[in-house]
């Protein structure tokens, strides 16, 4: 079977690798995202898994989301075959790496998904103003390559997605870091400057730093139940824990938020990492 490929705006080669279990999308050597359009409930890579269950515990019924960075569109599918009626926003710098998933996954008929193009902070401000304060669930897994650009991680930028938030709405950031999480760490301390509470979301081994990988952050006014996401993580696969409140303040040590002045992109990950 052929490889369908696009060469992206970045210089980045996009590709959806066929496998037994759906499609994945990997940019430039690096996995971003799984697809199975037949099952879309299916959720392989851990961490979205993790998201998978911050969505599940949300209150029943349509949601209104918006999405930082498309990938496979695997979470948009996921909205919307476990609350249908959901109305979602997709933003995403690259229109070729949306055209190559669409050509091999094509979005189910009916779904309400609207997608916008551009960089994700600057397209925040242009959204429509009736979702300002009505959105239930934002998830920001933005990646140029294998790293997330800097200007997303920061109290500025939280901040702008917070003036989207419903009162009982949530933001869900995938933080890819290395086994010092620092990047991790001042991601979350801006999180928990911007909202009232934050909690994060990982295998155990991971929050020990004993490699690298992805810490799932989740943030609001009000979370979800954390007592329902923790029992969820112990049955996945690689079972995952919740750390919160006095725990999640040990873990960052008074790491200092990620600024606009001083924040980094996330560490590459090295060389064998996704081998």
């Amino acid at each position: 079977m052929s490889t369908p490929s696009r060469r992206l705006s970045s210089g980045l080669h996009a590709e959806m690798r066929y496998a037994s279990s759906g499609w994945q999308l990997v940019v430039d050597g690096t996995p971003q995202s799984h697809v199975d359009p037949e099952q879309p409930q299916l959720l392989i890579y851990e961490y979205v898994q993790q998201i998978g269950h911050v969505i599940d515990a949300l209150p029943a019924g349509p949601i209104t989301a918006v999405h930082l960075g498309a990938g496979a569109l695997t979470l948009p599918r996921y909205v919307d075959a476990t609350r249908p009626g959901s109305r979602q926003q997709v933003i995403e710098l690259e229109p070729l790496l949306v055209e190559l998933v669409r050509e091999v996954a094509p979005l189910p008929r009916g779904a309400s998904v609207r997608v916008r193009y551009g960089d994700a902070r600057e397209q925040l401000s242009r959204l429509p103003a009736g979702l300002r304060g009505a959105v239930d669930l934002v998830i920001v897994d933005v990646f140029s390559g294998a790293q997330t650009p800097a200007h997303v991680t920061t109290v500025e930028f939280h901040a702008l997605v917070r003036d989207l938030l419903a009162p009982t709405g949530v933001v869900v950031v995938n933080i890819a870091d290395d086994r010092t999480l620092a990047f991790a760490k001042r991601q979350l301390a801006a999180l928990l400057e911007v909202h009232e509470d934050a909690a994060a979301l990982a295998d155990p081994g991971m929050l020990k730093g004993r490699r690298f990988g992805n810490v799932v952050a989740v943030a609001g006014r009000e979370l979800p139940d954390l007592d329902e996401i923790g029992r969820a993580l112990r049955r996945d696969p690689l079972p995952g824990k919740v750390v919160a409140g006095a725990e999640l303040r040990r873990f960052l040590g008074g790491a200092s938020p990620a600024r606009d002045a001083d924040a980094t992109p996330s560490p590459a990950p090295g060389r064998g990492v996704f081998g």
